[in-house]
């Protein structure tokens, strides 16, 4: 009976068997990720250049762009690599990283879209107390709590079931390495600890996500208050982003978690995991640049500032 001190490395579910199906997978993954590293980079450099935008919201939009190159740095690259080398390995010590950071990223991210709507509704609910209550101190204790938080939820997470004895072989149904599939693969009642982790992390989460709602219901109340067409359109144009970031991590994520046993299948379940772990960080940068007047033009101003200086 094989355990997880024989296991040396994993195998990965690959996208397909045939070598032009594969190259096919690592063009589009390589789009993809360009697409998420420019996009994210220049919202990072856009808020960093800009002093105009040195504020919570932006400060915050920075943090996530962080995490978002994280999240796809941490699966894309490596099934990018085996679709080039017609492989499907990837090694104990790599399954057990890309495991840690990927929960660290995919954790802090969703904290960070919890604090982004507290954000939002002091700004807009509490417009006179918003400096006090989201100053530049306050942001940054929020978020080194954030990025903190994520890596000791992901440390915990990766420790835990990577302590169970594993018997089940070395084959993941995944293209990526990630906690349910790790215990499939267990032999011991030992699981439920981790099962119980899961179901602990799955409260905390339905914490954040109903004072993500009732954040949103304050918001929603105050700005139909609000006399001037314009200033509603104001109000609902800086949380329009962040509303739709949220929805599509949280739909994606459900449907990849609690999609009905009877239409799962292992090509499903993979397409279902690109839309959760991949396409979110790559869509998040346009999300924002669409509706965000204030980032459009302060990107405008930087290109045109660089290409003066040249």
């Amino acid at each position: 009976m094989a355990n997880s001190s024989s296991i040396a490395y994993f195998l990965l579910l690959p996208f397909t068997g045939t070598e032009q199906l594969q190259l096919l997978h690592f063009c589009l993954f390589l789009a993809i990720y360009l697409a998420a590293l420019l996009g994210n980079g220049l919202i990072i450099t856009t808020i960093a250049w800009d002093h105009h935008l040195h504020t919570p919201m932006y400060f915050f939009l920075l943090n996530l762009a962080l995490l978002d190159l994280g999240c796809i740095s941490t699966t894309v690259p490596k099934s990018m690599s085996n679709s080039l080398r017609d492989t499907s390995d990837i090694s104990y010590a790599g399954c057990a990283a890309q495991i840690l950071f990927f929960l660290f990223f995919i954790s802090a991210e969703f904290s960070l879209l919890t604090t982004m709507s507290y954000d939002r509704y002091v700004a807009i609910c509490r417009p006179l107390h918003y400096e006090t209550l989201l100053g530049s101190r306050v942001c940054l204790h929020l978020a080194a709590a954030i990025w903190t938080c994520g890596f000791l939820y992901g440390l915990l997470h990766t420790a835990n079931t990577f302590s169970l004895p594993l018997c089940q072989g070395n084959a993941l149904e995944q293209f990526f390495c990630e906690v349910p599939q790790i215990l499939k693969l267990s032999c011991s009642t030992s699981y439920l600890r981790e099962i119980w982790l899961i179901v602990a992390s799955a409260c905390l989460f339905f914490v954040c996500f109903v004072f993500i709602v009732v954040s949103y219901v304050q918001i929603f109340r105050a700005v139909l208050r609000i006399p001037s067409q314009q200033g509603r359109h104001k109000a609902f144009a800086t949380c329009l982003p962040h509303l739709a970031v949220v929805s599509l991590f949280i739909t994606t994520a459900i449907f990849a978690y609690l999609k009905p046993s009877s239409i799962s299948s292992p090509s499903l379940d993979l397409v279902v995991s690109v839309l959760y772990s991949v396409v979110p960080p790559a869509v998040n940068p346009l999300i924002y640049s669409l509706r965000n007047q204030e980032l459009k033009d302060a990107l405008r101003q930087m290109i045109t500032g660089c290409f003066q200086k040249q």
